[in-house]
C-alpha cells in the first residue's frame, strides 16, 4: 500500500513537470514567432498558441490604450497580421524573459508570470526598449497547454539609438 501511493505522488509531480515544461515551450514558441514577426510567419500555428476563447490584453496606462483587450482567435489573428507586412514592421525584435513563475491551479489550468525585456528596431530604423510584466492563464485541452488570458502591462519604454551597428565586437589580443 505504502509503495502504490508513494508511486501515485510520484505520478502527481511527473505530471506537473510534464505541464510546466510544456506550458515554458508554449510561451518560448511564441516569444520565438514573436521575434521573426513578418509576412512569412505561420500566423496558424501563432494563433493556435492560443485557446479559441482566448483573451490578449494590455494592461495598466501605457499598454491599456496602446493594445486595448482582444477576445477570441479571429481578434487575435486580425492584430497579428497586422504586424505581417512587407517589409517587415520589426527588422530586430528580441524578447528576453526572465523571473518565470508557474503555477498549476488543477490538472487542466495553471498561470505563469514573467518579466519581459523587448529590444526592437522598427523598419524606419528607429529602435525602441520595453519592459513589461506578463501574467498569463493556460488552459490544457486534449493534451495541449494554450494561453487562455495573456496580460502585458508596460514597466517602462523607451526609445533608444541603434541596436545593431556594424562597429567589430572588442575582444582581447
Amino acid at each position: 500500500m505504502a509503495d502504490s501511493k508513494k508511486l501515485r505522488r510520484l505520478e502527481t509531480r511527473l505530471a506537473r513537470f510534464e505541464s510546466e515544461h510544456a506550458i515554458r515551450a508554449c510561451m518560448n514558441r511564441y516569444m520565438v514567432l514573436c521575434d521573426a514577426l513578418d509576412a512569412a510567419t505561420p500566423l496558424d500555428e501563432l494563433v493556435g498558441l492560443f485557446t479559441r476563447d482566448a483573451i490578449w490584453e494590455g494592461i495598466g496606462e501605457k499598454y491599456r490604450g496602446t493594445f486595448g483587450r482582444l477576445v477570441g482567435r479571429g481578434a487575435l489573428r486580425k492584430m497579428f497580421a497586422g504586424y505581417m507586412t512587407e517589409p517587415a514592421h520589426f527588422s530586430v525584435n528580441v524578447h528576453f524573459l526572465t523571473s518565470e513563475l508557474i503555477e498549476l491551479s488543477s490538472a487542466n489550468s495553471a498561470c505563469g508570470s514573467w518579466v519581459m525585456l523587448q529590444t526592437s528596431t522598427f523598419a524606419d530604423g528607429r529602435s525602441h526598449l520595453n519592459a513589461a510584466r506578463l501574467s498569463v492563464d493556460f488552459a490544457r485541452a486534449k493534451g495541449r497547454w494554450r494561453m487562455s488570458h495573456f496580460r502585458t502591462e508596460n514597466l517602462f519604454s523607451r526609445p533608444v539609438d541603434a541596436w545593431n551597428v556594424s562597429a567589430p565586437l572588442p575582444v582581447p589580443d
